[in-house]
């Protein structure tokens, strides 16, 4: 990710699985695909983290959030099958943090919109998820949305702080 920094894992008592998921949206100029990421805490640390280009082109912001959503669950549940495999079963939800309202509000209403027809598929999954508590949505506001250094440049200051986040320490100042 970045050269001199390595992750760092340290032993909590959190024991919570967390994503942070974002969406760029329209942020290619050439094409205006957007760039989702997302990025996994397990027990604090961060464990998984993907970037990437989308092959299809959002009709808005919300849309884009909404599909780096459906990622972010995706992976969310992935990582709770390998603990379970594991022997690190939880009760509780997978934390999904997300900086737009509109897509969370989205997820949360089960009643159908012809806005959303497009992204029917991705808005049943989510809502099956929400609405069995396998997920907890949180809106979290995107200065601290960890998963922006996954879509987009960021100033210095930002992106310093973003790493530290994300666990990413110098290494030579560890030793």
């Amino acid at each position: 990710m970045t050269p001199g920094k390595g992750l760092f894992f340290r032993k909590t008592e959190n024991r919570d699985t967390e994503v942070y998921s974002d969406a760029d949206w329209a942020g290619n100029i050439i094409d205006r695909r957007f760039t989702s990421g997302y990025c996994s805490f397990v027990w604090g640390n961060l464990v998984t983290w993907r970037s990437k280009k989308q092959t299809v082109v959002a009709r808005s912001s919300a849309e884009a959030e909404y599909r780096a959503l459906a990622q972010g669950i995706c992976q969310g549940i992935w990582i709770k099958r390998v603990l379970s495999e594991l022997g690190q079963t939880s009760s509780s939800p997978i934390l999904m943090m997300c900086d737009n309202q509109v897509a969370i509000s989205i997820a949360k209403n089960p009643v159908h919109h012809d806005r959303t027809k497009h992204v029917e598929i991705d808005r049943h999954f989510i809502t099956e998820k929400v609405t069995s508590e396998t997920v907890k949505l949180n809106y979290v506001p995107t200065k601290h949305q960890t998963a922006d250094i996954l879509t987009k440049a960021l100033p210095r200051p930002n992106f310093e702080e973003l790493t530290c986040k994300l666990g990413l320490y110098d290494i030579y100042s560890l030793a």
